[in-house]
């Protein structure tokens, strides 16, 4: 599934019609993502009684990260180096309306974070920039690009979305992976760079911060390890947590990636990007899947609740928190070549 480099995230959209939210792009947020070395294919995880899987929503050249949605429903999809609105009858168009348009300088890699409104713009899209410059940019709908941030720690920039429940100062995150841990960079709308930790566990990919609803760690910045298969939260102070084990298989180009949280309309579906990766165990398949709303809904999941997907076949677990805890349930399948991105 937001992100990779990495690889990222899964979006959910309302079904038909026009929504405010997007997966592991699931956003009210999410998306999905993958790379690493040893690998486990073992499920642990438990099974809801009725899961859901994939389809196909449309086929597009090189995939990578999906975000959204827009006002008008619509989502932002990451391509082949470009950005593209993706409409709720699968139709897919250029985002920018001004000649040339955005590229990304650092190839097929534009993983991407759609502005919630407020002081970050409406409908903007940040997109973080690998080469010719390491940061974030801003592309307006007109397809003005402009620097938001230099991030000048060392590592790889593969995580980036929006805090949306306020903790962070409803600022802009991104993560950087250097070795065995992860940076966290918080951005405020003039691109004034803070850091919250050097130091968290490794992750990769989509990262979102949880709601109000989400138990103990409401609030925090979640985001999945695809090498070891946990889920960490971290706390606007820098302190990391193990939230949860995936109970999914684990490793480079395997384990979970992508997240997002699901938004309370009910109609919301679920997307993510499924990338063609020649020669890799999962060699995908160059589209954008999707499962609806009412497949989500029978496989139990509920508003609130965290998906994380992995990279090799876009299996998808449901984390809810409980009474004392928090409850992990493997929920969805996609096919077993997916190669799930954003």
């Amino acid at each position: 599934m937001h992100a990779q480099a990495p690889n990222r995230v899964l979006a959910l959209r309302r079904s038909g019609l026009p929504a405010a939210l997007a997966l592991l792009a699931l956003l009210a947020s999410v998306v999905i993502s993958a790379c690493g070395s040893s690998a486990s294919g073992r499920i642990t995880a438990a099974r809801a009684v009725r899961s859901a899987r994939w389809s196909s929503f449309v086929r597009v050249r090189r995939p990578l990260d999906v975000a959204g949605p827009r006002r008008d429903g619509s989502l932002v999809l990451a391509a082949d180096a470009r950005l593209w609105l993706l409409t709720a009858g699968g139709q897919v168009r250029p985002f920018a309306s001004g000649p040339g348009g955005y590229h990304s300088p650092g190839g097929e890699e534009p993983y991407i974070a759609v502005s919630p409104g407020g002081s970050f713009g409406s409908g903007t899209v940040y997109a973080l920039r690998l080469k010719g410059g390491r940061g974030v940019v801003a592309i307006s709908a007109s397809g003005r690009v402009r620097r938001l941030a230099s991030l000048t720690l060392p590592g790889l920039i593969d995580g980036i979305a929006f805090d949306t429940t306020g903790r962070f100062g409803h600022r802009l995150l991104v993560t950087i992976n250097a070795g065995f841990v992860t940076a966290v960079e918080a951005i405020d709308r003039h691109g004034v760079v803070s850091t919250i930790t050097r130091v968290a566990p490794r992750v990769e990919g989509g990262i979102a911060v949880a709601p109000s609803t989400f138990g103990r760690f409401a609030g925090d910045l979640i985001a999945p390890s695809e090498n070891t298969g946990q889920i960490f939260a971290i706390t606007p102070g820098g302190r990391s947590s193990l939230l949860a084990n995936s109970g999914l298989p684990h490793g480079g180009d395997v384990g979970v990636e992508s997240e997002a949280f699901v938004p309370r309309d009910p109609r919301a579906d679920a997307f993510v990007a499924d990338r063609l990766t020649p020669g890799n165990p999962h060699p995908g398949d160059d589209e954008v899947l999707r499962i609806r709303a009412r497949a989500l809904r029978n496989a139990g999941v509920r508003p609130g609740d965290l998906l994380v997907s992995t990279e090799g076949g876009a299996l998808v677990d449901d984390v809810s928190p409980v009474a004392g805890g928090y409850r992990v349930r493997l929920v969805a399948r996609g096919p077993a070549i997916a190669h799930g991105e954003g």
